[in-house]
């Protein structure tokens, strides 16, 4: 009790001990702040219903940087001590060696999936190709990724095997519409009723007028006019149809006539002569 140095290295222990704990408590709340900024910036841009998932990201990842931090500062703590540490990091290590040589592809998926959602690569509700699956997101887990094609197919995808994605569901589409005018036709007159027609058509999924680009090509048998149409993402091919509806009973009401095969015949009258006829 009496010992002065013994007093001075405990009284330098525990220096050491409040200091370790306060970094630990200051690293932890930078981190959380950085991670709660990223959060926000994520649920920006994704519509309220799927904020949800981008929080429970944020709290896992502060849990996690949590965890670690502290487990840091618990083996500077022991240190102080005089445990060594060693034996502790060496069979930590060990024992994690095993189970990532055990579960590789566990790992990857799981690895995979996290970053995923932690970089927003793709929300439930999306319209997604990965390979030679595409289809609408139902569910997206740490492990796997479950896609619905429109035709009913339920894909489960792990997700260490998503090496590619295109999302069809964040950025606007371009709904594209050929329309053929047969040549007998007035190419000036088919585009003024084409315009009129595009103006004045009104569409849920539209984001602006659709806009007629003029002749495409020239083929053996009319003319081909473009139309392009800016919509909603993943929206195009239902808006191209209804284009293609409009467009026909535009062109059937003003007369103009669309190619269609024709067939022209020759009679041969009583004197050897060539009659020709339709």
């Amino acid at each position: 009790m009496t010992d002065e140095k013994l007093w001075q290295g405990f009284g330098s222990s525990v220096l050491r001990i409040i200091l370790i704990l306060l970094i630990c408590r200051i690293g932890v709340w930078i981190i959380h702040k950085t991670i709660n900024r990223v959060v926000l910036e994520r649920e920006a841009k994704r519509p309220s219903s799927q904020g949800r998932r981008m929080t429970t990201v944020g709290k896992l990842m502060k849990n996690v940087a949590s965890y670690v931090i502290y487990f840091i500062a618990a083996m500077l703590v022991l240190s102080e001590f005089g445990i060594d540490l060693g034996p502790l990091l060496a069979g930590a290590g060990v024992l994690g060696l095993a189970i990532g040589f055990g579960a590789q592809s566990l790992v990857k998926d799981i690895i995979t999936g996290f970053f995923i959602v932690l970089e927003d690569q793709f929300a439930v509700g999306d319209v997604i190709q990965t390979g030679q699956f595409k289809g609408t997101v139902e569910v997206i887990g740490l492990r796997t990724t479950r896609i619905q094609s429109w035709t009913g197919e339920v894909h489960i995808i792990p997700n260490g095997m998503i090496n590619e994605v295109t999302n069809f569901s964040i950025n606007n589409t371009l709904a594209v519409v050929d329309v053929t005018v047969a040549f007998e036709e007035d190419v000036d007159r088919a585009l003024e009723v084409i315009r009129k027609t595009m103006a004045g058509l009104q569409d849920e999924n539209l984001v602006n007028a659709p806009e007629v680009l003029g002749v495409q090509m020239i083929a053996a048998s009319g003319v081909t006019v473009r139309i392009i149409a800016e919509c909603k993402p993943n929206t195009h091919p239902v808006l191209a149809r209804k284009l293609n509806i409009e467009l026909k009973k535009s062109l059937d009401e003003n007369g103009i006539e669309i190619p269609y095969p024709k067939m022209v015949t020759y009679h041969r009258n009583e004197k050897g002569g060539v009659k020709d006829g339709a």
